[in-house]
């Protein structure tokens, strides 16, 4: 049979021609050369089998429960049959050293140059042989003394394990414990005073002295004393019991100072290789050295707090067998503010992410100390964070917190996102139209309009302002722009997933509460699915009247900014208003009238084109109504409201005049503003209001009562007229229980004419057994009862034509008559 035609055609002759002789002369070698490699390789294959079969045709066969060895595990057990015991007992050390080194793997790494884990190549057992005899090995073993294993030092031969000895009081009898009864004893050593204590403070200020030596050196010449630091951050591997846990703390402390005024104000970048090879002089050198010796602690020491808050979390067994699981309680809350601190100062420096992440968690942690430390650090951040590039970090790993609790986890953790520096963001409107667009001029243009002096000029110009870009330090308004728009998408992101699959959860308030805080910064586009999902959980019936003003204001926030394009009636929003007022009173939290004032803002004055009179006289006379039943620096905010919509609304004072205007009765108890009939009420409350405590709401009273003029007699002060209700709510604000401005006593408002007049009137008999009576104590009033009634009847009697007398002191007169009777 014919071998098979090949499908690849032959070149043509005038191809041929073009290919020159060298290409097909290459062509024709590489053919031969790849034939003789599949010829080799099929050579080789042949000679490996035939090898296999005259091997097993050789070999004699053996039991099946022999095991079959190979040549190199043969020779490692003979070499391990020679090794000494003492020889055996370091190989396992270092096998069990190289174990838990391969698992205390970190999210900061140890390497400069590159971001590949520290441990993830394992090293093979026979490089572990090899390194036996590298390794220290002690022939004899001393009994009293106890081998306490340190933390391993990296240099250039490779991880080196260091250990110490202890001495131990054993008895001879005594025998060695076993390994599970071995834990709960060294969990029963903690940080308390030995047998000596004056041994235990000795030993305990020299610590202190060699910590203030190292950081004051650290700290006066950080690059030539960088050798310093390493030896303070050694500190943290106290070997005695009896002081370990107290300068682990000390130490931390210290280290957190000193990194907090080393650290430079730029992120430190590693060196590529190319870098490191390249010659650079003596200064630039010792500052790289520096740079990296510095990082190179810094990541131990986060890498040291980060274990112990992880230990302290999982309830995992010691790494240092000096301290107590009990005691890491105190060591992982020093940890955690060494953290915070670092989050707060050292916002700029590396790892600044790596410890939001370790941070974050903790948020959410079942002790309340180390969750309130870390949300408040967070405030903090939120707050100074003037860029948001923190920010916006910080607000990714919290809103995947979130999502993988699904949703449970507690309220403070979301309440951290009011602390938000976002004034501004932007929209997509601002991006396609309002931006500034430059126009650039090309190469022809310039030539063509400029001249040569101008061109000259001008790129001199275009060089000097990239410079003043690039040493300006503050960031562009633009960069800011961007960073608050990411992050605030992210919070509404969070927001909307709650409001739409955990209604019930505990989050709720809190989410209902920042979308009223962030509500002028939605987006157009969610606007109408927003108002669906708020009118539905306002008519559900299950929020309370904080969670129902939250909505409220979240609706009317969004109409009075861009949704007022919208077309949305809101007016069950303001049906669902009027009928919370009824709900809030001295007793409820004061804090919700603060909410109420905004909401009508938001509802009267900003829409005064929408609203109809009928709407805002009765929501003028529910407002008195409130004032009535507040306290003080409530009622002050409320007349202040009142105030803006009798000015904003003149018609309204209306409601002053005491002669009806219209047909049908005023129905307070009704829920529905529009068919209250409110034009046939009167503020009544006014009148009593003129007679408060208070000297501000007496006041506001009296100006509302004269039909808030701007001008004349009647008008207020500029310290009221021109503060807002908000303001004025938050000018006298009741803290302490204590009221601002303070009230006098109550016997000043007794006015002293009454009491003259009573005693002018009274008769001076009547008077005297009135004071008898008030003076004696219960056991003579019930003897002297029988005369002192007989003596009551004649002055009854003459007091009858002084009660006929003069008109209002008659009937004060014969109650007070009365009254002493009844007593007697």
């Amino acid at each position: 049979m014919a071998p098979p035609r090949s499908k690849k055609r032959a070149p043509s002759f005038r191809k041929l021609l073009k290919t020159s002789g060298v290409k097909l002369e290459n062509k024709q070698r590489n053919r031969t050369f790849k034939r003789q490699n599949v010829e080799k390789k099929q050579r080789k294959e042949q000679k490996k089998l035939r090898k296999a079969l005259k091997s097993a045709s050789q070999r004699t066969p053996r039991d099946l429960h022999q095991t079959i060895q190979r040549p190199e595990e043969e020779e490692q057990e003979q070499f391990m049959e020679e090794l000494p015991t003492d020889m055996l007992e370091e190989e396992e050390e270092a096998l069990q050293l190289m174990k838990s080194m391969a698992q205390r793997a970190s999210f900061i790494t140890r390497d400069l140059s590159s971001s590949a884990p520290v441990h993830s190549a394992k090293r093979r057992r026979s490089e572990l042989l090899l390194n036996l005899e590298k390794v220290p090995r002690k022939l004899k073993k001393i009994e009293e003394k106890e081998v306490i294993h340190l933390l391993p030092i990296k240099d250039k031969r490779g991880v080196v394990p260091q250990s110490m000895e202890r001495v131990v009081e054993r008895r001879e009898e005594e025998e060695p414990e076993e390994e599970d009864e071995e834990e709960p004893q060294e969990q029963e050593v903690t940080d308390q005073p030995g047998p000596d204590p004056e041994t235990r403070a000795e030993r305990l200020t020299e610590r202190k002295q060699q910590m203030a030596a190292l950081s004051s050196s650290v700290i006066s010449d950080p690059q030539n004393n960088i050798k310093r630091l390493k030896e303070l951050r050694s500190m943290l591997c106290e070997a005695d019991s009896s002081i370990a846990v107290t300068v682990k703390k000390l130490v931390m402390l210290s280290l957190l100072e000193v990194f907090k005024d080393v650290a430079p104000s730029y992120k430190i970048r590693a060196l590529s290789a190319s870098e490191r090879t390249a010659k650079v002089r003596k200064d630039t050198q010792s500052l790289r050295e520096f740079e990296e010796g510095f990082l190179s602690q810094y990541k131990f020491y986060l890498e040291e707090l980060e274990l112990i808050i992880t230990d302290w979390r999982r309830g995992r067994s010691k790494r240092v067998q000096t301290v107590s699981l009990d005691s890491y309680r105190g060591l992982a809350l020093v940890s955690v503010r060494c953290l915070c601190e670092l989050l707060l100062h050292l916002t700029h420096f590396n790892f600044h992410n790596n410890i939001i992440v370790a941070l974050v968690p903790l948020m959410n942690h079942e002790d309340p100390e180390v969750s309130g430390l870390v949300c408040t650090s967070f405030r903090t951040l939120f707050s100074q964070d003037k860029v948001g590039g923190a920010s916006l970090a910080a607000v990714r790993v919290i809103s995947g917190l979130v999502k993988n609790h699904n949703y449970i986890v507690q309220p403070q953790v979301l309440q951290t996102f009011h602390s938000l520096r976002i004034k501004e963001v932007q929209m997509k409107s601002d991006l396609d139209y309002t931006k500034p667009k430059q126009k650039l001029l090309t190469n022809k243009e310039k030539k063509k309009n400029l001249s040569r002096m101008q061109r000259k000029w001008r790129k001199a110009e275009e060089k000097l302002q990239k410079e003043l870009l690039e040493a300006d330090a503050s960031e562009s308004r633009d960069k800011k722009l961007k960073l608050h728009t990411e992050t605030l998408n992210v919070v509404f992101v969070v927001y909307f997933r709650i409001l739409k699959k955990a209604q019930k959860s505990v989050l709720l308030p809190v989410v209902l509460e920042g979308l009223a805080h962030f509500a002028h910064l939605i987006n157009v586009e969610f606007f109408d699915d927003l108002v669906s999902v708020l009118q539905r959980l306002v008519q559900s019936g299950n929020l309370s009247t904080r969670e129902s003003l939250h909505c409220i204001q979240t609706v009317f926030t969004i109409l009075s900014g861009q949704g007022d394009v919208l077309n949305i009636d809101p007016l069950k929003f303001y049906s669902q208003l009027y009928e919370v007022l009824l709900q809030l009173s001295a007793g409820s939290s004061n804090d919700d009238i603060q909410i109420v004032l905004r909401c009508i803002d938001a509802m009267f004055p900003r829409r005064r084109k929408h609203v109809t009179l009928q709407r805002v006289m009765s929501y003028l006379k529910r407002l008195s109504t409130l004032s009535l039943h507040m306290l003080p620096d409530a009622s002050i905010g409320i007349l202040a409201v009142n105030r803006t919509l009798l000015q904003t609304f003149p018609r309204c004072d209306a409601l002053l005049d005491t002669e009806l205007q219209g047909g049908g009765v005023f129905l307070p108890e009704l829920n529905e503003p529009e068919h209250s009939h409110a034009h046939n009420a009167t503020l009544w409350e006014l009148r009593p209001l003129q007679t408060h405590f208070h000297p501000t709401v007496r006041t506001l009273a009296s100006h509302l009562s004269h039909g808030a003029p701007s001008e004349g007699s009647r008008a207020l002060s500029a310290q009221l007229a021109h503060r807002r209700p908000e303001e004025l709510f938050d000018d006298y604000r009741i803290t302490d229980m204590s009221f601002n401005p303070p009230v006098p006593s109550q016997s000043a408002f007794r006015r002293k004419q009454d009491f003259c007049f009573r005693q002018r009137i009274l008769d001076e008999n009547l008077r005297k057994l009135v004071e008898k009576l008030t003076n004696e104590e219960a056991g003579p009033l019930s003897e002297e009862a029988g005369p002192l009634a007989e003596e009551a009847g004649p002055l009854a009697e003459e007091a009858g034509p002084l009660a006929e007398g003069e008109g209002p002191s008659a009937p004060l007169l014969r109650r007070d008559v009365m009254d002493s009777s009844a007593s007697v």
